[in-house]
This record gives structure tokens, sequence and C-alpha cells, in this order.
């Protein structure tokens, strides 16, 4: 009796879901190997990884892999960022297919690994510390005065910003007055701390949202929560965008709630922590149901943030937002602007220059308010918007990146989302000496 096939189903017609997932697998395996070598690698001893530590580098602020791993090279450093990007993506393809408990698992490990290690690719963490502690203990305003005022401050050896003053929110900084009884350490483990729990609680309602829309919130998570400039710059450097995001994105699900009024009051409080916090407001009010009590929301939480400000910090409160704008004036490296002018020629991005990126900027903002306002989905538009925005600003950093990420993740646009994957992965490969990405 002749043998009976016991499928009538193609090899190859399953095939592609089993090697999604084992990619996918795979991905995490090598995402968080790579981490850790990183972050141990970091703690070593002083290198290019840990700007702060050059003067100096203490126990406490290599952390608890002190002494575990070996001094790495930047070209070192490069290979290692080089996994964790080609992981991510290995693991975004197959989100899908991986179990909801092993993402979460993975999500959290990789965000512990960077919390235990030191400050990596920025000492912006000790500027937060250095502006509250010339205000608190060298009583002076962070918003006139910059840390050269204070040159014997225990904080200086680990500053790489002395002259300019606070670019931050005003209950930000005073947030961090609270700080300045912990020390300089204390105070440094504790951002890092809100930082990992803040970026954990970031992942968390991204799932939450997603799935209030009806969609399904693994890749939104990974987008959000894997992403080498969110572990490797913004959780390790304990950088304050990750709180300033999640308020926001809090703010997105209040107002997807219905609950219009403490969503735009949350606005508010993610703008006064930071001005990118403000960039979503404009968007979810076209979206509103109820745009009248948005805006009594909005308008009761900056009267009490005003009083709290003026407070606190008299009429100069409201210098963070110049000195936001006169960053726009710094020139990165990196920043998109400055690419494109090197592949032109040009030595520099001058001022008539940023000129123009500005005036393009205020254009794609306003027509993206005209397509949220004919209809198109408000997240999406407010996710372009600030793709535009890091887009067209000479000042550029990978942990930028974490402003995007969740509307994005959130969006009803495959295309903003294929944008943003583009795009964390040049803000990851600027960091990559051995990848020429634009003439030097």
């Amino acid at each position: 009796m002749a043998l009976q096939p016991t499928s009538t189903t193609p090899l190859w017609s399953v095939q592609p879901r089993s090697w999604s997932r084992a990619a996918a697998s795979f991905g995490l395996l090598a995402l968080l190997a790579a981490s850790a070598v990183l972050a141990v690698d970091a703690a070593a001893g002083p290198s290019l990884l840990v700007p702060a530590g050059h003067k100096a580098f203490p126990g406490w602020l290599a952390g608890p892999f002190r002494g575990v791993g070996e001094p790495t090279t930047a070209d070192g450093q490069g290979v290692l960022l080089v996994v964790m990007l080609v992981a991510w993506l290995l693991v975004l393809a197959g989100a899908r297919e991986l179990p909801p408990r092993h993402l979460v698992i993975a999500i959290v490990a990789a965000h512990l690994l960077f919390l235990l290690g030191p400050p990596l690719f920025s000492a912006d963490v000790f500027g937060y510390i250095g502006f509250a502690r010339v205000g608190a203990v060298h009583d002076l305003n962070p918003y006139l005065f910059g840390t050269a005022w204070a040159p014997h401050d225990p904080v200086q050896p680990f500053l790489r910003w002395h002259n300019a003053h606070s670019p931050y929110g005003p209950l930000f900084t005073l947030m961090s007055y609270a700080l300045v009884p912990l020390g300089v350490a204390g105070a440094f483990w504790t951002f890092k701390v809100l930082a990992f729990v803040a970026s954990l609680a970031t992942v968390a309602l991204t799932w939450r949202i997603a799935t209030r829309l009806g969609r399904d919130p693994r890749p939104a998570a990974v987008l959000v929560g894997l992403s080498p400039p969110l572990l490797a710059f913004a959780v390790a450097g304990g950088h304050n965008d990750t709180l300033v995001v999640v308020i926001a994105l809090a703010g997105i699900g209040l107002v997807l709630d219905r609950r219009e009024a403490e969503g735009f009051g949350t606005f508010v409080l993610a703008a006064t922590l930071k001005a990118s916090g403000a960039i979503v407001a404009p968007f979810a009010l076209i979206g509103a149901r109820d745009r009248r009590a948005a805006v009594a929301g909005a308008a009761v939480a900056a009267a009490a943030v005003a009083v709290v400000a003026t407070v606190g910090f008299g009429v100069h409160a409201g210098k963070s937002v110049t000195a936001v704008a006169d960053a726009n004036g710094v020139i990165a490296t990196h920043s998109v602007p400055s690419a494109v002018a090197r592949i032109l020629g040009a030595d520099a991005v001058g001022p008539a220059a940023r000129s123009v990126l500005a005036l393009a900027v205020l254009v794609c903002l306003v027509a993206l308010l005209v397509r949220a306002a004919r209809g198109a989905d408000w997240i999406t538009c407010a996710g372009w918007a600030t793709l535009a925005l890091l887009c067209g600003s000479t000042w550029l950093v990978p942990w930028y990146l974490t402003w995007l990420a969740p509307l994005a993740a959130l969006g009803d646009s495959r295309r903003l989302r294929i944008a943003t994957v583009l795009f964390g992965i040049y803000l990851t490969l600027t960091r990559v000496p051995f990848v020429p990405l634009v003439p030097r």
C-alpha cells in the first residue's frame, strides 16, 4: 500500500513565519548581549563612552559593573551599537511572532542593564544637577547664571557645559532642586532611576494605547522600547526627555479617553518640564471632542504653573523658552542640516540657511495642522511634525528619537513608522566612527 502524505501544505508556506520568529528571537538575545557588553565595558574606566568621566571617574559614577569589563575602543563602541541596531531591526520585523511575555522580559532587562551602567555618550545629567546647585546651593538664578559661576562646586569635574543658562522648564528645575540634598552622586542616580522608570512607563502606555486603538501592541512596544537611541543614550544617560515624553503620552491617552481637561493640563505640565513637551498639544486640540474643556484644562494648568514659576524664579522663569530658541543657533555636527551642508560642500549652516529652515519647518507644521483639521489622524500628523522639527533643527542628538517613536508607533501611517526607523538608524550611526554617513 502506498504511503499517503500527512499534509498537502507546502513546506515553504510555513517557513516565513518560523524564520521570522527565529530571527526576532535571535535579535532579542543579540540586543541584550550587546547591551550588557556596552554597559559593563563602559564601567571599566575612563573612555569615550562616558564623557562625564574624563576628569574624574569615581566608583559611584561607574556603578555596580565597576571592574567587571574591559575598556573598549571607539571602534569597539561602534561595533556594539551596530549589533544593537541590527538586532532591533530583526526584532521589529518579527515582533508579531514573539510571545508578549518574552518581549516584556527583554525590554525590562535591557533597561535594567543601562540603568546600572555609567552615563553613556553625554554628561547632560550633570548639567541638570549643576543648574540645581547653582540655584539651591549658590543662590543664583539658573536662568541668568551658568554653572561657571560656581567654579568650586563638586559637580564641576563632571560637566561639559559651563556658560549656558538652563534651557529646562521651571517645574523641572524646581524638581531638580529637591535632589540637591542627596549630593552629586545621589542626584545622579536618582535621575537615572527616573529615566528608567519613565521609559518603561512610556512602553507600558504605548502598549495600552495601541491595544485601545485595536492594534497589535508588540511592534509598537519594540519600536519605542528597544531602540538603541532610547536604551544606550536616553536611559543610559539619565535624560529628562524620557520624563517629558511619558507625561505627554499620558496626555494623549487622556484625550483619547475623552478626558480633555486632564489631558491638556498634562500637556502643560510636560511643556513646563521641557519645551519639547508642547509639540503634540495643537494637534490634540484639533482631535479633541470637547475643545472647550481642553482649553479650560490648559488654562488652569498654565495659571498654576505660572504662579509656581514666578514664586520660584520671578520674571526670569520664561527665559527657558528663549534658551531653547538660542539652542537652535548651535550647530550639531550630525544634525540633518549639517549633513546636507557637508554633502553640498559647505563648511557650516549659515544664518540665512537657518532662517530658511525655520520657515520650512513652520510651513510643514501649518500644513500638518490643516491636514489634521480635515480629518487626518492627529497623532500621525503630530508625528510628522515632530520629524520635520527634528530634521530642520541644527541641534540634534540621538535620544531625541524618544520624542518621535511613540507617535509613530500609535499613528496610522506605515510610512511614518518606516521614516522613524530610518531616522533611528541615522541617529545611531552618527555615533559609529567607522561609518562615514557624509563627508567629514
